[in-house]
């Protein structure tokens, strides 16, 4: 069935291009996402991949699955596009920790590493080789924040060989360079993959759903010590796009506590909503009065043994909770 597709869609048939390139689309997505970091621009990404290879049909040879090919055509797309930009930046890694008494809260105009909605990454009448890589965490927040500060080169190599699985001649044959040189980009890519949350254990998925929810009612209430006793004490809290984060339980604490209050006085109050994000715990923060309570921020939680590891806290606007899902009003 798929070699006639692949004759039906040489000869023409944009239905037949339709139907080949269908079951690879999400998957696709997700690669782009963790080459550039962005879910917008791995949609654009896609869109270009999809252009390339209707114009370029004519060259499937068939020495390689359909699926494959289409992976190389969206990886060297997304290299084009990282060679005109960086991808997604975070906090922790173009600065250093502030202190909550004195943090300038003006965002900063860099490509933000964002946020993936779990809801985007189901859907597939059957599993496929991209399904396993998700629950192997291969799109956590703290790996994707890994890679973003490898060269691009260097990236694609480590995507391709360790969350794909594709071989050194399969990489080398995408990147236009030898097994050699991408067996080398794959060794200083590990010797560069040192980020806080990596080598950290996970805790269960019922454990992680229990952190969200006491969260949520923490946040919601503003207690105080209820957030205490869920933060690990080297806890870190960001906030993209603006460029400030705080590291520490204490210094969490202390800006929680100038918020709580800042609102409270403007007669504003919080309420949470779970969700999911980069298959980690995720919730979505209204503000309000009343019965009305409007989209405010986008969460995420990095959540280990010892607690809550890093809260990762996106402010950018009503399209996060579209893209969601989520209500625009509570």
């Amino acid at each position: 069935m798929s070699e006639l597709l692949v004759e039906n869609a040489r000869a023409g048939s944009r239905r037949a291009f339709d139907e080949l390139v269908g079951p690879n689309r999400r998957e696709l997505h997700v690669h782009c996402y963790r080459m550039l970091g962005s879910f917008e621009d791995a949609e654009d990404a896609v869109q270009e991949t999809l252009l390339r290879a209707w114009s370029r049909i004519e060259t499937y040879a068939g020495t390689s699955t359909f699926r494959a090919w289409l992976y190389a055509i969206a990886t060297n797309a997304c290299l084009d596009v990282l060679r005109r930009r960086k991808g997604g930046q975070w906090p922790t890694v173009l600065t250093g920790a502030v202190d909550p008494r004195d943090a300038s809260m003006s965002p900063a105009d860099v490509p933000w590493l964002g946020p993936y909605p779990d809801v985007r990454l189901v859907g597939a009448s059957e599993e496929s080789a991209e399904d396993t890589v998700i629950r192997k965490e291969g799109i956590e927040l703290a790996f994707l924040t890994a890679i973003q500060r490898l060269p691009p080169r260097q990236r694609a190599v480590l995507i391709l060989r360790d969350v794909l699985a594709w071989s050194a001649k399969e990489t080398a044959a995408t990147l236009g360079i030898t097994p050699v040189a991408v067996n080398s980009a794959l060794q200083r890519a590990h010797a560069s993959m040192k980020a806080p949350g990596l080598d950290r254990p996970r805790v269960s998925a019922r454990d992680e759903r229990a952190v969200l929810d006491r969260f949520m009612a923490a946040w919601d209430s503003a207690d105080l010590q209820a957030l205490a006793e869920l933060l690990a004490a080297d806890a870190r809290f960001v906030m993209p796009p603006m460029p400030v984060w705080f590291e520490g339980r204490d210094d969490i604490l202390t800006f929680a506590a100038s918020r709580f209050d800042l609102h409270r006085l403007a007669g504003r109050e919080w309420r949470s909503v779970p969700t999911a994000a980069n298959g980690q715990p995720a919730f979505a923060l209204y503000l309000g009065s009343g019965d009305r309570h409007l989209p405010f921020a986008l969460g995420v939680l990095r959540v280990g043994p010892d607690g809550i590891e890093e809260v990762s806290l996106f402010m950018d606007g009503l399209a996060r909770f579209e893209l969601f899902d989520l209500p625009d009003v509570v």
